[in-house]
């Protein structure tokens, strides 16, 4: 197959195309950039260690002719161009119209109901799409449906991340050139405004940064806020609590207020999502001291594993709450970048060799095979490993 990597010279894109230029089934690889430069830089850097060749192309997602001249020459196509809120559903709309299998890294919970929304038009062509196989979503969606399956009723559902807790955080906010980044741009429209989440079984949108309290299984007991991203949207689909669902950040209370601070600039049209995300990178003083004063009213993270998902309900007629999380994943987790891209392209093996069968717009949870998958994030993250506590 010929793999097409849309935002293939990107951090995130470029850890991603290091595995899947090893994938079995893949016979070329075109790394693709809106900055023909980059996109060159980076298919060198990768060809010194792929098993097949490697080229480079321009490619602006914006640029509609462009765009389907480069997908209609592939079959598969990786995209990590975002962020997705702006153009993940346009690259969709035109790699089902090109009939190009699809994989991406979809973090915006906005973009993901519209593409699940595609399914059909994916189905009449043919293609198999698969959203949000990164770190979170993605490797969240399948610790998700591990907790769930310990329990014979599932109530809440709960996946979780970490900001500025557990390992030494990848801190950058800025891409290669200076810009901030896309993470961080989508990052800030997730912390604004109103997002979605489940209550009572049902999808509502509440605002974000809402603190949630935990008591799970191990001793682990703590506070994590909620934050807008695709999780409630893909699990209130695929395995229905009846309860409650949503994404938490795992951070310090000073972080939050910090955030909290962000979202209502943000929701007084102070800020932009751009100009938030690079006063994050340099806090500015007035800021710094309106999160200081709301810090004290919060709570911290306490015990909480930095990233995992969590499930209540019963098991054997008693109410239970089942943990998942990973052991030893420091080092991946600290990389932004690879803990994105890694597992993006174990995702994308799963599409290209059929383990993906059905054809239409898929979450990783309804069609990875989560024992393979961490099974391959083992192998390739030595040390690495699926703790389940009840």
């Amino acid at each position: 197959m010929r793999l097409l990597a849309l935002g293939g010279a990107g951090a995130m894109g470029r850890a991603a195309a290091r595995v899947a230029a090893a994938l079995p089934g893949v016979h070329e690889l075109v790394v693709a950039d809106r900055d023909l430069d980059a996109a060159r830089r980076a298919a060198a850097a990768l060809s010194a260690d792929a098993p097949v060749p490697v080229r480079a192309a321009r490619v602006d997602v914006t640029e509609q002719r462009a765009l389907h001249a480069a997908l209609a020459e592939a079959d598969a196509v990786l995209n990590t161009v975002g962020p997705y809120y702006r153009y993940g559903l346009d690259v969709l709309r035109a790699a089902i119209r090109t009939g190009t299998h699809y994989l991406d890294i979809c973090d915006d919970w906005e973009p993901t109901l519209a593409m699940l929304d595609l399914d059909d038009r994916a189905r009449a062509a043919g293609v198999r799409a698969l959203l949000g196989m990164g770190a979170s979503p993605g490797v969240s969606n399948l610790l998700a449906a591990r907790a769930a399956a310990r329990l014979d009723t599932l109530t809440d559902v709960y996946t979780a991340w970490p900001v500025d807790v557990g390992p030494e955080p990848d801190a950058s906010l800025r891409d290669l050139d200076g810009t901030v980044s896309a993470a961080a741009v989508h990052w800030m429209q997730q912390i604004s405004g109103t997002v979605a989440t489940v209550e009572g079984g049902r999808l509502v949108r509440r605002p974000p940064l809402r603190p949630v309290t935990l008591d799970l299984p191990g001793g682990h007991h703590g506070t994590a806020y909620t934050v807008g991203h695709p999780e409630p949207v893909t699990l209130h689909r695929s395995l229905r609590p009846d309860g409650d669902a949503a994404n938490l950040m795992v951070v310090r209370a000073g972080t939050a207020a910090y955030l909290d601070v962000l979202r209502a600039d943000l929701d007084a049209g102070r800020l932009t999502n751009e100009t938030a995300a690079a006063d994050l990178d340099h806090p500015t003083a007035r800021r710094t001291l309106r999160a200081a004063a709301r810090a004290p009213r919060l709570r911290g993270p306490g015990t909480l594993p930095p990233f995992f998902a969590a499930a209540t309900g019963t098991r054997d007629g008693r109410p239970a709450v089942a943990l998942a999380h990973l052991r030893g994943a420091e080092a991946l987790l600290a990389d932004m970048a690879r803990a994105t891209g890694v597992p993006a392209a174990l995702g994308l093996a799963q599409l290209l060799d059929g383990t993906v069968r059905s054809a239409g717009v898929h979450p990783p949870e309804a069609v990875v095979d989560g024992e393979r998958f961490f099974a391959d994030l083992a192998r390739e993250c030595p040390g690495v490993e699926v703790v389940e506590e009840l």
